[in-house]
């Protein structure tokens, strides 16, 4: 007897299936850290340890914030803390955090909890097991069988990174709707026992806060979302991350980094373009990671300067948040009722370019 094998219809492959942009939020914690006087405290506790304090309290006057959230008072700086109290603080701090963005997305999606299927965590500042969705799940109506991915260490690239990840999993299944959040607390890790240069740069930067998307696949008329690549840079394990010890986290943020972004930044987006298909970017979407970061993405992708004016407005108003921060920056440009291709783009541990298209 002879078999006859016959290849599969294009009908019976599935298609993926369109995945939009249904609701965008953002949240702030309640405490407002501003730059005159996270300057004045630090000088009080880090200049008597620190001699060398005045030659760099530029990079506070320079680093183009004016405040930033944070989940506790200014206070809580200055008290010694270890692993158990930061995290404590974390677990309260991004908890809120998570309701906050969790629930102003689904509302602006105009969803309830319980339609949602699969929920994408994304924070790399804390430890929560169970994870920050699982304890929101039962007060917030999120239905027992929801999907959860929580994600961690992706740092300043998880918003783009985890709105990708979202994106793959409603794409696989046509009506699947996707809940992302991120949420980090950066100044919880504030270090008085470590005064390396990179920790004293860390607390004029950085702050805290959260953002969540829903994304959904065949509905919506939002803004469409692609797939989204990431490019890894070899020999480039130490430019960012955290260094972990008794205390806590301790930060790794490499001096070479607006550099390493202006020389290396647009060959890698050339090298990722095709992956992303041809249409036309109207306007980048980046993560300010700070005020020279900034500047060096715009010269590596030959922007007039003060293109990225959104990225500078975020970083004044809330400082560097890590992952949800380009969130931040997508809620203003989407304000301004753009057209044509946005490119969501941040730099984050590895070291790692993440893109991720959004046709409006």
């Amino acid at each position: 007897m002879t078999a006859h094998l016959t290849s599969p219809t294009l009908s019976a492959i599935p298609v993926p299936a369109e995945v939009r942009l249904l609701g965008l939020s953002t949240a702030l914690p309640p405490h407002v850290l501003r730059q005159r006087d996270v300057v004045s405290r630090a000088r009080e506790l880090l200049a008597p340890r620190y001699p060398q304090f005045e030659r760099i309290v530029a990079a506070f006057e320079n680093a183009g914030i004016d405040q930033r959230g944070s989940v506790v008072p200014l206070e809580w700086f200055g008290q010694p803390h270890g692993w158990k109290a930061r995290n404590d603080a974390f677990l309260a701090g991004a908890d809120a955090l998570f309701r906050d963005a969790a629930g102003r997305a689904l509302a602006a999606a105009g969803l309830p909890a319980k339609a949602i299927d699969a929920i994408v965590t994304v924070s790399s500042t804390g430890i929560a097991t169970p994870t920050l969705e699982a304890r929101a799940a039962r007060d917030m109506g999120f239905r027992a069988d929801v999907l959860r991915v929580p994600v961690f260490g992706l740092g300043c690239a998880g918003g783009v990174s985890g709105l990708a990840i979202a994106r793959e999993l409603a794409a696989a299944r046509p009506g699947t709707r996707v809940l992302m959040v991120a949420v980090e607390t950066c100044t919880l890790l504030f270090r008085m026992d470590r005064l390396d240069k990179a920790d004293i740069i860390a607390t004029a930067l950085f702050g805290d806060g959260a953002a969540a998307a829903v994304l959904g696949s065949g509905e919506g008329t939002g803004p469409l979302v692609g797939r989204g690549v990431q490019h890894m840079w070899p020999e480039t394990l130490e430019i960012m991350g955290w260094d972990v010890d008794d205390l806590g986290l301790g930060v790794i943020f490499d001096r070479s980094i607006p550099g390493f972004a202006a020389a290396n930044l647009g060959a890698a987006y050339a090298a990722m373009a095709p992956a992303l298909g041809a249409e036309p970017v109207q306007r980048m979407v980046c993560h300010p990671g700070g005020a020279k970061v900034v500047t060096a993405i715009e010269d590596a992708l030959a922007l007039p300067p003060g293109t990225l004016d959104a990225e500078r407005e975020v970083l004044r108003i809330a400082g560097n948040m890590s992952s949800p921060t380009v969130l931040f920056v997508l809620q203003q440009v989407l304000a301004r009722n753009p057209g044509g291709r946005l490119m969501l783009s941040a730099l984050g541990p590895g070291f790692t370019l993440s893109l991720l298209p959004l046709d409006v």
